[in-house]
């Protein structure tokens, strides 16, 4: 699974990706959210109405599918 620290150090290369998988995350969510797995759970919770387990299992979810395209970059 992709490191937290890794997605946070990659994240400029990876929020588009984020935002493509996520269509109700803003702009403004994007530049807040900075690639911090607290604040991208969040986000998912408030934007998308999840549990705070459900939220999780996305941003699990999603680390694990670009998990080798963050590791090319």
């Amino acid at each position: 699974m992709m490191n937290t620290d890794i997605l946070e150090g990659k994240w400029t290369q990876l929020k588009g990706k984020v935002k493509e998988h996520w269509g109700k995350l803003t702009d403004d969510d994007m530049s807040l959210m900075s690639g911090k797995k607290d604040q991208i759970i969040g986000k998912l919770q408030e934007r998308y109405g999840w549990s705070k387990e459900e939220s999780e299992q996305q941003y699990s979810d999603f680390c694990v599918k670009h998990h080798d395209h963050s590791d090319h970059n």
